[in-house]
């Protein structure tokens, strides 16, 4: 008989997110949703008005303002109610309603833009002097113009809004099937009893002592994704289509610049990151062979790279222990941010525990005006710690620029969103390297700290590369077929492991279950801000104090009123060059010298 999960009803309250924060009833939610569409209808009203005056244009964005606050907690309350369980065909139906609610809002208000672009650069300055409460806008309006070469006539950025929805089929599709129809085999654990494969429990099955559970694990995941492989294949390629057709839009050279300009992020950041991983191949070569070495194996095989190296040593680690040592790994940012981290263990933040139907992975969440939301499908092992350790990164650095910032500055942009989430696992790993009590102990964490690296680093920037070949491919005009995406995966896997490493043919089918690749040029930033972190978190270990000021003054309340790089060079690291991503992986490279020593 399989171990299956538990229903969302039979979990324990106090292990879940305290969402009625948000809405204590859904009828509450109905009520606020129906008022956004009142307010929604008056932004017709200032359609062809917004030069007439300051006082127009500036009520106007005031409204704006309002609609979108409430939009944002009407759209996070029905994803996440319905990331509790994915198979809640009410809170499915709230999600498409908040989903399309969106979409109207956002093709209302889609006149907006051309009408303040042909505002001259003189009449808006005399705007700014005649209402000087304008002036909260001005860095937004300023981003507006920069965008203007991008920006069509009012027709079709109405028509653009309304094609939103049908943009987001192959997303929305994916996750449905990823989350809520696809099923695992069942496979015997370590001790002979059955156990369910599912998206919580994959890597712990990985991280398994035994290899015969990591081996039918990983094909037991990999054999069922490529039983639907057409299917996956169309759906990515619809995605890239999608975007390849916002970018010749929007009239942009590439879909990897127009994701770029949103956060004005240069494209040789992107380069460089790719180049700079390319050049430190040999390290990873290096600990593919430590690897192999140390687990006494002929053959190094996929399945093997996430088993700790240390196997005479494990940490087994229950949510109540993970809250404390992350606690105590996070008290070089000082008093204040601790504080704030006891608040969110204790007021509702987090949904601790997988159930059935609940949405796979990590997140944090939320909407201006109430607390974090971090969902979380915690498992007792050191991951899953620095997980904790990473969503409450997320959820702080939120709830410092939304105490801090405006509203229409409090969001931060994605290039800079891993950064603060990854300085919580650098500072984290240094305390319990710090406070190790034997060489095993060492040896295994530093071996989980190159595993950071491996798979955020490195296999981030793997991914990375994927959308760029596969993009550039489509825009080509060359078809993106199963065989062609399968193919170009195996070939990167064999390119960022070596020939230390067996590379199985059933890892050609990873590409077909990464969420974040329905979010186009999104995973880079996973590595430039794992790279930024570990030099900020130097930072703030050697030089204390001052380092802890810039870094929440300038960084963490920043929101975006500066942008991405700026803020980053507020808090002392500059991502305009290639220096912190090298910087980081010489980290990796003296890390596996040290383990080489330890690993007799």
């Amino acid at each position: 008989m399989s171990v299956g999960l538990k229903k969302r009803s039979q979990m324990d309250k106090e292990f879940q997110w305290r969402i009625e924060d948000l809405f204590e009833t859904d009828s509450l939610w109905q009520e606020e949703y129906e008022k956004i569409k009142e307010l929604n209808a008056k932004v017709r009203e200032f359609q062809g008005h917004l030069g007439d005056s300051a006082e127009k244009l500036y009520q106007y964005l005031r409204l704006c303002d309002e609609i979108n606050r409430l939009l944002e907690r009407v759209y996070v309350y029905a994803n996440q109610k319905s990331h509790e369980d994915t198979t809640n065909t009410t809170y499915q139906d709230l999600a498409e309603k908040a989903s399309n609610l969106m979409m109207v809002v956002n093709s209302t208000g889609s006149f907006a833009i051309p009408e303040i672009l042909v505002i001259s650069e003189e009449k808006m300055e005399s705007f700014y002097k005649e209402n000087q409460q304008l002036l909260l806008y001005r860095r937004k309006i300023e981003q507006i113009f920069l965008d203007k070469p991008h920006v069509l006539p009012k027709e079709m950025e109405l028509l653009l809004a309304e094609a939103s929805e049908m943009g987001n089929v192959p997303q929305n599709t994916f996750s449905m099937f990823n989350n809520a129809d696809l099923k695992f085999p069942v496979i015997k654990d370590e001790e002979g009893k059955d156990i369910e494969i599912t998206h919580g429990r994959y890597i712990r099955l990985l991280e398994s002592p035994d290899r015969r559970v990591r081996r039918e694990a990983f094909l037991g995941l990999y054999q069922t994704y490529e039983k639907f492989k057409n299917t996956l294949a169309g759906l990515y390629s619809g995605n890239v289509k999608k975007e390849i057709f916002y970018a010749k839009a929007r009239k942009y050279n590439s879909t990897l610049e127009m994701a770029l300009d949103g956060s004005r992020i240069p494209l040789s950041v992107y380069e460089n990151l790719i180049e700079a991983v390319h050049e430190s191949l040999p390290s990873m070569y290096q600990y593919m062979k430590l690897r192999k070495r140390a687990l006494a194996l002929e053959e190094l095989h996929m399945y093997d790279i996430n088993t700790p190296i240390v196997t005479d040593f494990n940490m087994k680690v229950p949510f109540e222990e993970a809250k404390k040592l992350v606690a105590e790994g996070l008290k070089p940012l000082g008093e204040e941010y601790l504080n704030i981290l006891t608040e969110g263990y204790a007021d509702g933040w987090i949904d601790v525990y997988e159930n059935e139907g609940k949405r796979s992975g990590a997140y944090s969440w939320g909407a201006y005006g109430t607390h974090p939301f971090v969902l979380l499908n915690y498992q007792d092992n050191l991951n899953n710690v620095f997980t904790l350790a990473h969503e409450m990164g997320h959820a702080i650095h939120s709830y410092y620029s939304d105490a801090t910032q405006p509203y229409p500055y409090a969001g931060y942009r994605i290039f800079v969103a891993e950064v603060a989430s990854t300085c919580n696992e650098a500072l984290l790993m240094a305390h319990l390297i710090k406070n190790a009590k034997e060489e095993r102990e060492k040896a295994y964490l530093i071996n989980y700290h190159l595993d950071q690296f491996r798979s955020t680093l490195f296999r981030q920037t793997m991914f990375a590369e994927f959308e760029m070949i596969t993009h550039k491919m489509a825009e080509d005009g060359q078809p993106l077929t199963v065989d062609t995406l399968c193919s170009l995966y195996y070939d990167l896997n064999k390119k960022y492991f070596g020939e230390a490493v067996m590379i199985d043919k059933d890892i050609e089918m990873e590409w077909a279950r990464i969420p974040h690749f329905y979010n186009s040029f999104y995973v880079y930033q996973y590595a430039t801000g794992y790279s930024a972190a570990i030099a900020l978190s130097e930072k703030i270990l050697t030089e204390g104090q001052e380092a802890v000021e810039k870094y929440v003054k300038n960084f963490l309340k920043g929101g975006s009123s500066k942008d991405p790089i700026d803020l980053l060079k507020g808090a002392g690291v500059d991502m305009s060059t290639k220096e912190p991503v090298k910087e980081a992986l010489n980290v990796f490279a003296g890390l596996v010298e040290q383990l080489d020593q330890l690993i007799k």
